[in-house]
């Protein structure tokens, strides 16, 4: 793997290619939202296929057919939605990263139009979450088949109400409301009440989904960091002990070379690139938030490896782990994300890296209109479905979390 630094002495203008950086990452941020603008927030989802009314009903309800309609949207190189009665729409998920990165941009820029969606973002949410569970969540806006079960539209998953509450911690944060702290909180009651637990050796898995066995360590780790973020601000001790038997899990389950699978079940074997940076995101706001450090060296070890085998020389984002295709915007995003995150901890590499990763997804995957695509196969071949949470609501996150990382650094001032 060719290094994804530049050689030791060069200088930081040549690495980053003189300042040019601000006005293109300002740039990129303007015309996403003015494309999210335009499109009244909403798009397409990557497994919204489901919805497709005119071909629904050909799936008679069987597993089988209705896991081919749905990755046949998701896959067809071309944007098949329209043709088969999809809608777009808005999406709980995508609110939740948008609100995350209109904060950012707001903090770096003082400009209040940011502010202004971030509240109208966190406002949504408030009004669109889940009912009839213990304490607030969030689902798909479609139904949704997976390998191991089926997800009625509504239905909550913990990565959703996971990464949402998130949003409402940085809410609280930001604007010093203390219904955001509370809407945090209440997702944790969810977590505790509605979602089963399985006890492996010294740690405890939490489902995917309420009611189901289903383990996959990102929805695991991510329920985990929310409980301990929560945790630092009401010292509820409920919440960190299960985010630390949480986090066992999960770590324990690390293999030699620093990686994760996605699960641990046969048919969950793969390891790719955005769900091992949620799994790292999760081991740091678990120390951070909690000041355990037993979980460290499995994040540095992660993160190291995550690093070394996941970028090309150029930023080029890997899918999985074992071959580079398909390039895909989530890739691009998560990668930039994580890396801001780890900033602290990799003051030498990670913001270059994170720029490079920026600069080859503006260059190769942002259309003129404003959106990013979904997925490159090649350089002739290329969805680009506007997904709104896969793509645009979650660049704009990086995006703008990255332009605020930069612009408060005095090594890129």
């Amino acid at each position: 793997m060719v290094s994804t630094t530049a050689s030791a002495g060069e200088t930081l203008e040549r690495k980053l290619g003189s300042l040019a950086w601000k006005s293109e990452l300002c740039e990129s941020i303007d015309r996403l939202s003015n494309w999210l603008e335009r499109n009244d927030y909403r798009g397409y989802d990557t497994f919204d296929g489901l919805n497709a009314s005119l071909v629904r009903p050909l799936t008679f309800e069987n597993r089988f057919l209705r896991t081919i309609l749905q990755q046949s949207v998701r896959r067809f190189p071309l944007n098949v939605r329209p043709l088969l009665g999809v809608k777009k729409s808005h999406s709980s998920k995508g609110m939740g990263f948008l609100a995350r990165g209109f904060m950012r941009l707001h903090a770096s820029t003082g400009d209040n139009r940011w502010g202004d969606k971030a509240e109208i973002a966190l406002r949504w949410l408030i009004d669109n979450r889940s009912k009839g569970y213990g304490g607030s969540c969030w689902g798909n806006h479609f139904d949704y088949q997976s390998r191991t079960f089926y997800l009625p539209k509504g239905v909550p998953t913990v990565v959703w109400t996971s990464l949402i509450g998130h949003a409402f911690l940085d809410g609280y944060d930001h604007f010093k409301k203390e219904q955001y702290l509370q809407i945090a909180v209440s997702a944790c009651e969810h977590i505790l009440r509605d979602l089963n637990r399985f006890p492996d050796q010294k740690g405890v898995c939490i489902s995917y989904v309420p009611g189901l066995n289903s383990q996959v360590h990102n929805a695991n780790t991510l329920g985990g960091s929310l409980l301990a973020r929560t945790y630092s601000y009401t010292f509820n001790e409920e919440y960190r002990a299960l985010a630390q038997q949480v986090m066992q899990y999960t770590a324990q389950y690390q293999q030699g070379d620093g990686a994760w699978w996605y699960g641990e079940k046969a048919n969950l074997h793969w390891i790719d690139n955005f769900h091992t940076a949620y799994v790292l995101d999760c081991f740091k706001y678990y120390a951070e938030s909690t000041g355990d450090s037993q979980f460290d060296q499995n994040m540095m070890r992660g993160y190291e490896y995550w690093k070394r085998v996941f970028f090309l020389s150029d930023g080029t984002p890997k899918y999985y782990n074992s071959k580079t295709l398909p390039l895909d915007i989530q890739c691009c995003s998560q990668a930039i994300d994580t890396l801001v995150f780890f900033s602290d901890y990799d003051k030498e590499e990670s913001l270059l890296l994170a720029l490079k990763v920026a600069k080859w997804a503006i260059k190769n995957m942002q259309d003129h209109g404003g959106y990013f695509y979904y997925r490159r196969y090649s350089p002739w071949l290329v969805n680009k479905t506007a997904t709104l949470h896969w793509g645009q609501a979650t660049m704009l996150c990086a995006l703008g979390g990255l332009y605020k990382q930069l612009s408060g650094d005095a090594r890129f001032a």
